[in-house]
């Protein structure tokens, strides 16, 4: 594909996710919502909410001051199929501290991690939280698709002690982050100049693969969109992709995007180009393997996953945003 280099895909196969970069504005977006919501209208502030009433961000947040003082200490996170990161806002305008990532695999629960960061980090303090997670929020009752782990909203808040709990789609906290984005976290990719005002598109290979988007009302308010793109199913740009798709799809009976285009899909690429070109299959290859020999030039199956990857990434990327008009970016 013409235009500049590629990020190396290892970037979106780690924990220096795109998550990271703009970890500070989404948390804090996810924490104090805007009062607003197409699906919803906005309501008059309430005073004297009960502690234990938890919210979700399926619907808007009460008109809160975004200065409130007595939100802090913030506790907010971000729970992936691998990883749960955390980290604690002291006071208003200050950067967070206290940053911590566990591994999803050696806790039994979101409750237990979250107990942990609490014990070493925070000694059990935080009156707010937010959190964004790799999973559709629907209501009370969250079941996680890439982990075992299930819990009540309400019955975490209790148990923990939160004054108020926000649980959002983590690439709807992400989409609300991307206004805050400077040139340093930007990267041209191709011609063309942003639309300022425009619908913005979003998108970001992990465990699975997440996307949203940030789509402008008419009153300037920008509204991010929360949904499972990344089970769209995988279109092919040629032959070759073609053939790859196919054994994806004799496979798992539906080849999704998130089958190629995430840390376990990049394994699936590689093992599909090694049947398809009669080659023997390292099945002690993960992800982080496959990338470190196709960029070594160890393995030309693994170069040529990490190609196909990339090439899938931009079809589906340029998909989205030909779907979400994004000239925003």
């Amino acid at each position: 594909m013409p235009g500049p280099p590629r990020p190396a895909p290892e970037r979106f196969l780690t924990s220096g996710s795109p998550k990271q970069g703009a970890g500070v504005a989404y948390l804090m977006q996810a924490v104090m919502p805007r009062p607003s919501h197409p699906a919803t209208p906005a309501r008059e502030p309430r005073v004297g909410r009960p502690a234990t009433t938890a919210r979700s961000s399926v619907g808007p947040a009460e008109a809160v001051p975004r200065r409130a003082t007595h939100s802090y200490p913030r506790l907010v996170g971000d729970i992936g199929g691998t990883h749960a990161r955390f980290a604690r806002q002291l006071s208003p305008e200050t950067p967070l501290q206290d940053v911590a990532v566990y591994d999803c695999a050696d806790f039994p629960s979101l409750q237990a991690v979250l107990r942990r960061y609490l014990d070493e980090h925070a000694g059990g303090q935080a009156h707010w939280a937010a959190i964004g997670i790799a999973n559709p929020i629907t209501g009370d009752e969250i079941r996680m698709t890439n982990l075992s782990w299930s819990f009540s909203i309400a019955q975490l808040q209790r148990e923990l002690g939160f004054e108020q709990l926000r649980v959002i789609n983590d690439f709807s906290a992400l989409a609300l982050s991307l206004p805050a984005l400077d040139a340093s976290h930007l990267r041209q990719v191709g011609p063309g100049t942003r639309v300022p005002g425009a619908p913005r598109a979003l998108l970001g290979p992990g465990t699975g693969l997440g996307v949203s988007g940030l789509v402008p009302e008419a009153d300037g308010n920008e509204v991010p969109l929360s949904g499972e793109g990344g089970h769209v199913t995988l279109a092919a740009a040629d032959d070759d992709e073609a053939a790859v798709i196919a054994l994806l799809q004799h496979r798992f009976g539906h080849a999704s995007a998130e089958r190629a285009l995430s840390g376990p899909g990049l394994v699936n690429l590689y093992q599909a180009l090694c049947r398809l070109h009669h080659v023997h299959i390292d099945l002690s290859l993960d992800a982080a393997a496959i990338t470190h020999a196709g960029l070594e030039g160890e393995c030309a199956q693994c170069a040529a996953a990490i190609e196909m990857f990339c090439s899938l990434l931009g079809t589906v990327a340029g998909n989205l945003a030909l779907t979400l008009g994004a000239r925003g970016g």
